[in-house]
Parts: C-alpha cells; sequence; structure tokens
C-alpha cells in the first residue's frame, strides 16, 4: 500500500500528526497553559502557573505533561521547582499545520490577479537608489523581513540584483515599494533560478502595492526566461506568506533554526514558484 497522497492531498503521516497536536489542545485548560508559557517570554514554575489560572498544582502538573509529551512545551527540574519553557518549534509547526489542513499551503494558480490601477510599476532608475534604501531599512526595523541588521550598500545591491529583474512601485510619483531577483548560482544550470526580495515601504502597506510588485515581477520573470523563483520568509511574516502564496509559490518546508538574528535562532519557511512552462534549453 502506497504512503504518499495524490497531489494536493494532505499525506496520511502529517494528518496523523497534525491530529495528535490537535486533540492535545482540545482541552481549554491545555489551551490557556500553552497560552500562558507562551506569552511569558521566560521560564515559568508550575506554581506560577496554578496561581494565573486558578487552578490545583495536580491539575495544573497532570495537563503540563500533556502538552509536553505532545512537544508543545518543555519541563525541566531546578531544585524542587519545576520551570515550563514554551517550544519554539511549535510557534512554527502549529500555523503551519492549521495552515496546511486549511489548504492554504495548497498549490494554486501561478499567475496572481491584476493590480490596482494606480500603482505603477516600472524598472529601477539610479535616482531611485536613496528611496529603495530608505525602504529596506523600514523592512529592516520590523524586525520580520529579513537577516540583515543593516541596510545594505547600494554597490553591494547594484552587484548581486539581476538587471532586468529590479523594480519599483510608484503611487502618486513616489517610490512605495521594490522587488528584486538575485541568481542562487553562477554555474550555467542554474541560470533560471533566483532569489526573489520584495518590500513595501512604511505607511503604504495594504494599499495592494505588493501584489502590483509581485505580479510584474513574476510575470517579468516568466518572459525573462526564470523558470524558478525561490524565497525565504520568517514564519512570523505572515501577510508575505499569503501574498506569495496567493502568486502562485507554494511551502517546501520550514527550516529549522537556520540563523540567528537579534540573539536568538530563527526558522525561516522556504518557498518556490516555479514557471508553469520550463523555458526552451539555450
Amino acid at each position: 500500500m502506497t504512503t504518499t497522497a495524490p497531489e494536493g492531498l494532505l499525506a496520511a503521516r502529517d494528518a496523523t500528526t497534525y491530529a495528535e497536536w490537535f486533540a492535545c489542545l482540545a482541552e481549554p485548560t491545555r489551551v490557556r497553559l500553552l497560552h500562558a508559557v507562551a506569552i511569558a517570554g521566560r521560564a515559568v514554575t508550575v506554581g506560577e502557573l496554578t496561581e494565573q489560572l486558578g487552578i490545583s498544582q495536580s491539575t495544573c502538573s497532570h495537563h503540563l505533561r500533556k502538552l509536553a509529551d505532545t512537544g508543545f512545551v518543555r519541563l525541566r527540574k531546578e531544585g524542587t521547582a519545576t520551570l515550563v519553557t514554551v517550544n519554539p518549534a511549535c510557534c512554527t509547526g502549529l500555523p503551519h499545520a492549521a495552515d496546511a489542513v486549511m489548504g492554504v499551503l495548497a498549490p494554486r494558480s501561478c499567475q496572481p490577479a491584476e493590480p490596482r490601477a494606480e500603482v505603477t510599476i516600472r524598472a529601477l532608475d539610479p535616482d531611485d537608489w536613496a528611496a529603495v534604501r530608505r525602504i529596506y531599512a523600514e523592512g529592516i526595523a520590523t524586525g520580520d523581513a529579513t537577516f540583515e541588521t543593516e541596510v545594505p550598500t547600494r554597490s553591494t545591491l547594484d552587484a548581486k540584483w539581476l538587471p532586468d529583474h529590479r523594480w519599483v512601485a510608484e503611487i502618486d510619483g513616489r517610490v512605495a515599494g521594490w522587488a528584486a531577483a538575485t541568481p542562487i548560482s553562477p554555474r550555467a544550470c542554474y541560470a533560471g533560478v533566483a532569489e526573489t526580495s520584495l518590500y513595501v515601504g512604511d505607511g503604504w502597506r495594504g494599499r495592494g502595492i505588493g501584489k502590483a510588485l509581485i505580479h510584474h515581477q513574476v510575470s517579468a520573470a516568466d518572459a525573462g526566461g526564470l523558470w524558478t523563483l525561490q524565497t525565504g520568509i520568517f514564519p512570523e511574516n505572515r501577510a508575505s506568506l499569503a501574498l506569495h502564496h496567493d502568486a502562485g509559490f507554494r511551502t517546501l518546508g520550514v527550516r529549522d533554526r537556520i540563523g540567528h538574528h537579534h540573539g536568538r535562532w530563527r526558522d525561516v519557511i522556504f518557498l518556490e514558484r516555479r514557471r508553469p512552462d520550463n523555458p526552451p534549453i539555450p
């Protein structure tokens, strides 16, 4: 008997795992406990949790063991006290499971919807670099856009971005966002594979600029011979994940603890979009 699921359906093994997670959280006290531990931002004692939730220590310990067995929390002894911390992996895994079950991660049309008419997309001009770097800085300031902590220099960006795949979005003559593509390798076999970036300036978000940029980016990639676009997005950046899913990107996996950022390890969701019909081999 095959263990693989038909294309587009959730694999039986994943369904079993997610069902165990959801079953564990089917008890309201466990949901409240997990929430209390998650928002604490530090190790908390069983005594603190019993006081916060107004439950007995035996009830608290029972539910914490269930949460620990499923992997939502971690328990460790320190003297006579039991310290409880959230398992960082569940901060990524649980939302990912919900998205998978609800079909958010399923393959979609490779072509995003047409952008709004008031957004103009054009090639990046030399005069745009100051605005592009300012918007980059605004993205860094969110804490969930990139591993970068400082804006790369113009020369660094200019050297790595593909010349024919760098775009800015304008509204009323003002640069409100940008998108660019970087080749993943100098090897000829990967000539059509690029890593994409997309940033919308502070104060411009929620106005369709990201949709306009990714529509143009995908269309230009198809026309320009790029057959694969890939990107990495922090799981906390839900807006960017939704934007890329709507544009035909699919989640390939979660890269656990792939890099450290401001003193902590961060996960990255790895996404990919394939051109519907591969271009001819040159």
